[in-house]
């Protein structure tokens, strides 16, 4: 199926607040976020007849009176909402519903209404803890828990094998930290060094702090419907050009290259035989960024750059403001929020940069690619917006 221009982005918006948000449950921040997003649209409730998120699609349908004929609840952690939107252009297009709303939040800081600790904090029981998962049985037995430690041992090859430098990993955060000193919802804007990063407490070598992403409360929302029907909002459509997804594997140890994503190469490949569109002809770039390294990796697996080029590309400052490239322009989940999952908030800046309303805007963004991941490098996801329709139709 060809999703090529056939639906578009015609409502977009986040949570009110963003950061830490104790007084808002995970529930709330789903129901402030969908509003939101149908508010910057003014579409009607019962105009929307799908749904794709990763909480219980039913309890948000019931809340906000939405009797969906289409549901998606895929869930393969941060890139799970590129897929969604895949999948929701799909529906669309196949005609099995006419209007989704695509819903995402997290109480990532607060925790308001969550269960179970945060990872990394330690557990207290004395019961022992029996963890049948694919990471529980196969490496948080050897001590590798959680994504420091799991993204740790990929970056710590990919370093060995190109030479990657410390300096070279800390000029991601410098870099966007450039774009972030001007959003005014970042929570991190003070504009940072090299030094500055390499002076942070160190996490888990090779990460410092300032390499590790935000922990955040808050969320966001999409509208998507037909193409043919972006003339009935007043919002400046951001058309669908291109997507793709793929997944790998859910633990780190058995990925079939530490140094690169096959996941990453998978779904831009797919992204960009669909767009019909060449590398060049990318204007803004969005990279999920929990980690420093991970910019780096979707550099090179999207194929913007050779291996082992991407660290020398971002210090020489090419994905910065006035940069070839500008990548990460709201900060990314190192600077602007991360709640857990970032997916969305990486779609969220896409839309700005499309419609030419992002607080830090690129000038003449006409495509923005947006490539996220789930999980530690377990799955991808890969978007190509648009605001140019075929026969140069003018965006109001």
């Amino acid at each position: 199926m060809d999703l090529r221009y056939k639906t578009a982005i015609v409502g977009a918006s986040e949570t009110t607040l963003l950061g830490e948000i104790p007084h808002l449950s995970e529930f709330q921040l789903h129901v402030d976020a969908s509003l939101n997003a149908i508010d910057d649209c003014g579409i009607e409730r019962d105009e929307i007849d799908g749904i794709a998120t990763t909480m219980n699609p039913a309890a948000l349908g019931h809340y906000l009176g939405i009797k969906p004929k289409w549901v998606d609840n895929t869930q393969v952690g941060g890139t799970s909402f590129l897929m969604h939107v895949r999948h929701a252009a799909a529906a669309v297009t196949a005609g099995l519903c006419n209007t989704v709303l695509v819903s995402m939040a997290q109480s990532g800081r607060s925790r308001v209404g969550e269960l179970g600790p945060r990872i990394g904090s330690p557990i207290r029981s004395d019961e022992p803890v029996r963890d049948t998962s694919f990471p529980g049985q196969f490496e948080s037995i050897y001590g590798v828990m959680g994504p420091t430690t799991q993204f740790g041992m990929g970056v710590l090859r990919y370093m060995k094998d190109f030479g990657l430098t410390h300096e070279q990993l800390a000029s991601v955060p410098v870099a966007q930290r450039r774009w972030s000193s001007k959003v005014p919802r970042a929570m991190y804007r003070d504009i940072i060094t090299v030094d500055d990063v390499m002076g942070s407490r160190m996490i888990c070598y090779p990460f410092h702090l300032l390499e590790c992403c935000l922990v955040t409360d808050g969320g966001g929302a999409l509208i998507i419907t037909k193409a043919d029907r972006v003339d009935d909002f007043s919002t400046n459509p951001v058309f669908i050009l291109g997507t793709g997804e793929s997944i790998e594997t859910p633990i780190i140890s058995q990925m079939s290259d530490f140094t690169s994503s096959a996941a990453f190469k998978i779904s831009a490949a797919e992204a960009f035989r669909e767009a019909g569109i060449k590398h060049e002809e990318v204007d803004h770039l969005m990279i999920y960024d929990a980690f420093a390294h991970l910019p780096i990796y979707g550099l090179e697996d999207l194929g913007f750059v050779g291996r082992g080029d991407a660290g020398a590309f971002i210090e020489e400052g090419n994905t910065s403001p006035g940069g070839i490239l500008p990548m990460n322009t709201n900060g990314g989940g190192l600077s602007y929020t991360h709640t857990g999952m970032y997916g969305m908030f990486a779609i969220q800046e896409s839309v700005r940069q499309i419609r030419g309303s992002a607080s830090h805007q690129v000038d003449g963004v006409k495509i923005s690619f947006c490539q996220g991941v789930g999980g530690m490098f377990m799955a991808a996801g890969s978007l190509i917006f648009t605001n140019q329709f075929p026969g140069n139709r003018e965006i109001k």
